[in-house]
């Protein structure tokens, strides 16, 4: 097991450099100028010219590259230009928001996607398959950021069942102590109840557009797969030895329709890293999406390197952890590797 992990591990260390070369290259042709921005509208080409050198701006791109890899070698992202603060700090500060938003809302979608998905292959060509079409294709044609913007209308502006888009907790409520950085956790372990429900209910409608958007491809991949097992001949063999549906089911026919459910699965959380950026955004959500955000529109370099490198590593730790579960999943899939 070590061996497979260190292997996969040395296969993804020419990804991450090439995301480094890209990152740092694209960061340099977009438009704006960071010196200008910061110097202000009314600076003095001299002005601006001093930032452009403080910042190192005025090297070449082979100095500022060879810059950036020895600072990064140390571990250190840079300076935010927006925030006055190290980036490795401030994503340490942000990713545990976006970690909690994402994961609840994958949660949310595969409480719903994977018994859907198992009942329109079991049911094939009933109301229950023709719903899993229909939530699909609607999955697939509604923006996410138009989904957030509708939830918020229905349920706060016209029911008034939701507290304001404003963030994790509401304004009158202060943060526990930070243990985990995930709100839900540290509100329960500070015996603070009246925070954790303020911020359950701030988390909602975040969530279930996350999870809007990623059940489509869930569902879809798991009636897919389980329509291709349930017509295997093992499956027809337990049947015929009298186990019971549920039995075969459950037990035989899920667990062998799990593989694509999980590369799937995957698949999904890269893309909900990608679609924070939109629901951050719209519900004001102080993650490292908004906070990627922010920083393209005032052309600061570092933290957008930092976002990026930050997603590509983590890409490449929930893929090899997809390869993990693969060995638990089917052993023969370990023994290959």
């Amino acid at each position: 097991m070590l061996r497979l992990i260190g292997a996969r591990l040395l296969t993804t260390i020419p990804s991450v450099i090439g995301v480094i070369i890209v990152t740092f290259l694209l960061t340099r042709v977009l438009p704006g100028d960071t010196a200008a921005y910061f110097a202000g509208p009314t600076a003095s080409p001299k002005a601006i010219a001093e930032i452009r050198s403080k910042l190192g701006l005025d090297q070449s791109l082979p100095q500022q590259f060879a810059s950036y890899v020895a600072a990064l070698v140390k571990g250190d992202l840079g300076q935010s230009l927006t925030t006055g603060q190290p980036v490795s700090r401030d994503i340490a500060a942000r990713l545990p928001a976006s970690a909690e938003l994402t994961l609840c809302g994958l949660l949310l979608a595969m409480s719903v996607a994977l018994p859907l998905g198992v009942l329109a292959a079991v049911r094939q060509g009933s109301w229950i398959d023709h719903l899993c079409r229909i939530i699909a294709t609607a999955g697939v044609s509604l923006p996410v950021f138009f989904t957030g913007l509708l939830l918020v209308f229905v349920f706060y502006f016209v029911l008034g069942w939701s507290p304001a888009p404003l963030g994790r907790l509401d304004v009158f409520l202060s943060e526990p102590p930070r243990v985990t950085g995930f709100l839900l956790i540290d509100t329960l372990l500070a015996g603070d109840f009246p925070a954790f429900r303020a911020a359950i209910a701030q988390l909602i409608l975040p969530a279930v557009t996350l999870g809007i958007f990623s059940l489509a491809p869930i569902t879809r991949m798991t009636r897919a797969s389980m329509l291709a097992v349930l017509g295997a001949d093992f499956v027809r063999t337990a049947r015929a030895s009298g186990l019971s549906s549920g039995k075969v089911i459950g037990v035989y026919a899920f667990r062998n329709a799990m593989l694509p459910v999980v590369t799937t699965l995957g698949m999904v959380f890269s893309f909900l890293l990608g679609a924070n950026v939109l629901v951050e955004k719209v519900f004001a959500w102080p993650g490292i999406g908004s906070y990627a955000v922010e920083a393209l529109i005032a052309s600061d370099y570092a933290p957008i390197q930092g976002f990026v490198l930050t997603m590509a590593v983590m890409y490449v730790m929930l893929n090899l952890l997809i390869d993990l579960l693969y060995g638990f999943i089917d052993p023969r899939v370990r023994l290959e590797g």
